[in-house]
């Protein structure tokens, strides 16, 4: 028995060296240790049993290092586990001045790994006492000595049984109908709000105290819980060359951010605003010199410098974003409309077709969808010249069509949000206005997604929920600024929608392959259409001419008669 006692230890310790037990690998009683600490024990518990199988004459029964084995793994186990938790009560004990007592709501895994940062944060910003679930499994369930303390419906007793201030919601993906009930139910109680941000903007969808912050109203128009398709999507990024044209705008710069995250060959961020490219290089890279190839100054307007540069790079991925997208300015000038946002395009598919590109995704709008609008018409039109290059080339040429774009730059959101700030008034064109709205990184992470599943010619729509009343919008967001604000109707603009449509007349709404993305065919603008269009005839004569081409498209008419020939 000594010699085998003897023998078990010297193998403890050497299997312990061997994956460095005892020295921090893991975490004292984590469930890491614990696997750590059961093949130590099994792997010397295996050897004794071989050793005393194989002698001349067993040393002890061979049930013995069987049961050995396991009162040792309990042994240890008990012993680390126990002093685990006499430190994690110890600094649960320790005073908490300055500590904010907080309820969570959420007991899932998004409420659990907050709850154990908040235990490890040295700072001990915040105490949780109590949490709050609405699944009735979860009722008596105690994470890291945290109480699940009832339901939501239960959150006034509960706030006045523990005297808590704050709420704070760890659900990433919670909707937005359940952020507004929490938030108005929490504004009742005089509650301070804080929330965990959406799973597409958690790091490695970990939950950490540092991710908490108040609320904002894209939590209350909802998040879209996006199941992408990694492997699809590493296919044609990782490892190639892309380019991404309007790189320093809202949606050109989160692509360009995730896109980086697929490890492209090359990344080439295009833009004709310099001060826009200083800063998307400094977000993917931490630093902009501006003095590397990965950054690119031109206008998609100049043709040939376009072509130059596609020529030299040779990208096989190009992301176009660059457009003119402000509806009114466009209204009084459709001829920039159409150098931008068709010669534009054309140029860019020019270049794309001539140098071999093997996907192209054109950014599209849902004002596309039943034009009445210098943007919608232009855009509209873009699709079709993207869907005549998919025919010539035979390539996966593709558009991506989606709605407002929170936090852009000339968003509705960051309007309203200029206009509180300086004391009002908030300015709605009218009370029944709706328009669908997205987060970037959600809309970014659909367009990818989008143009790993999409065919030649299509036009790929996203689904952005359920439309938002902008009335509503304004409202919610002088609500959360505590002030007193009027809001002035100013009527539609020439070229807005009451309502705007992701469809348009004689599209169906059809989802072969994702539940967000629906697929739509795009009758083919023939290039030698638009560009036969006479700036010098008047904005109304140019106006003119963008919607008899878009009604074209809408019959289901191709402009296309003849084959493309390259100029």
């Amino acid at each position: 028995m000594i010699t085998l006692g003897l023998s078990a230890t010297v193998l403890h310790a050497g299997f312990g060296w061997v994956v460095r037990l005892h020295q921090g690998r893991a975490t004292m009683g984590s469930f890491e240790e614990m696997l750590l600490l059961g093949g130590v024990t099994g792997s010397v518990g295996i050897v004794i049993v071989i050793a005393d199988a194989v002698a001349a004459q067993p040393l002890v029964p061979r049930t013995v290092p069987v049961a050995a084995s396991f009162m040792t793994f309990a042994l240890v186990v008990w012993w680390r586990a126990g002093w685990r938790r006499i430190r994690e009560l110890g600094g649960r004990n320790q005073p908490d001045t300055g500590s904010t007592p907080v309820l969570i709501f959420g007991a899932g895994d998004g409420g659990c790994q907050l709850v154990d940062s908040m235990m490890r944060d040295p700072r001990r910003t915040w105490r949780p006492v109590g949490l709050l679930d609405d699944d009735s499994h979860k009722r008596y369930r105690r994470l890291r000595g945290v109480p699940v303390m009832g339901t939501f419906g239960d959150l006034a007793d509960v706030v006045a049984q523990t005297g808590c201030r704050t709420l704070v919601v760890a659900i990433p993906s919670a909707s937005g109908e359940l952020m507004r009930t929490v938030e108005s139910r929490a504004a009742a109680l005089h509650l301070d709000l804080k929330v965990l941000p959406g799973v597409a903007e958690l790091l490695n969808g970990q939950v950490a105290v540092s991710d908490l912050r108040s609320l904002e109203v894209g939590d209350l128009l909802g998040r879209h819980q996006i199941d992408t398709d990694v492997g699809a999507v590493a296919g044609y990024l990782t490892g190639r060359r892309v380019l991404v044209t309007g790189a320093g705008g809202s949606i050109g710069s989160e692509l360009c951010r995730q896109i980086h995250r697929y490890a492209p060959a090359q990344l080439i961020m295009l833009d004709r605003d310099e001060s826009a490219l200083h800063a998307v290089q400094l977000s993917i890279q931490g630093r902009a010199m501006l003095d590397t190839p990965d950054v690119v100054l031109v206008d998609i307007r100049d043709t040939q410098q376009i072509l130059e540069i596609m020529e030299k790079r040779r990208p096989e991925v190009v992301f176009h974003a660059a457009a003119l997208k402000h509806l009114p300015m466009l209204e009084q000038y459709p001829a920039e409309a159409v150098k931008t946002n068709v010669w534009g395009t054309l140029a860019v598919l020019d270049a794309a077709k001539a140098v071999g590109v093997r996907r192209f995704v054109n950014i599209s709008t849902d004002k596309a969808a039943n034009p009445v609008s210098v943007l919608g018409y232009s855009k509209r039109i873009a699709e079709g010249l993207t869907a005549a290059a998919a025919m010539d080339t035979g390539e996966t040429f593709l558009s991506v069509r989606f709605g407002n774009v929170l936090g852009s730059r000339g968003s509705v959101l960051t309007a309203f949000t200029a206009q509180i700030e300086a004391g009002g008034p908030v300015t709605v064109t009218e009370p029944d206005v709706t328009r669908y709205f997205m987060t970037v990184q959600e809309a970014v992470q659909l367009v990818i997604q989008a143009a790993a599943i999409g065919e030649a010619g299509e036009a790929l729509v996203l689904d952005m929920g359920a439309p938002v009343r902008i009335d509503d919008l304004a409202r919610r967001l002088i609500g959360m600024s505590g002030r007193r604000i009027e809001i002035v109707y100013t009527g539609l603009r020439q070229g807005e929608k009451v309502h705007e449509e992701l469809f348009g007349d004689g599209e169906p709404d059809r989802r072969p392959v994702h539940p967000l993305v629906s697929h739509i065919a795009v009758p083919a603008v023939e290039p030698a259409t638009v560009q036969a269009i006479d700036l010098w005839s008047g904005p109304g004569q140019v106006v003119e001419t963008l919607r008899e081409t878009c009604e074209k498209m809408s019959a289901g008419v191709s402009t296309r008669s003849v084959p493309w020939v390259s100029r």
